[in-house]
């Protein structure tokens, strides 16, 4: 198993610099997906983000420019 860094809302914002409801309401299900960017543990409300894979795929798809379009399963469309 390895070792994951789990963040609220709040310590996510203050990492990737994008305000709180930013990250609810127009990031989370669009591009942070469930069970890649973030987990409900338990199967409660909380929501942890998983830094690590949040971290790997801005940087992958800043990479990838503008034209690229993130899919659920990691990959990437070019248009």
């Amino acid at each position: 198993m390895s070792a994951c860094t789990y963040l609220t809302t709040d310590e996510l914002s203050s990492r990737i610099k994008y305000d709180s409801r930013t990250i609810r309401d127009r990031l989370k299900d669009s591009v942070l997906l469930e069970g890649r960017h973030y987990i409900r543990p338990f199967g409660g409300r909380k929501t942890l983000y998983i830094w690590e894979h949040i971290e790997t795929d801005m940087a992958h798809h800043s990479a990838m420019g503008s034209e690229a379009i993130p899919l659920a399963n990691g990959g990437v469309l070019h248009g």
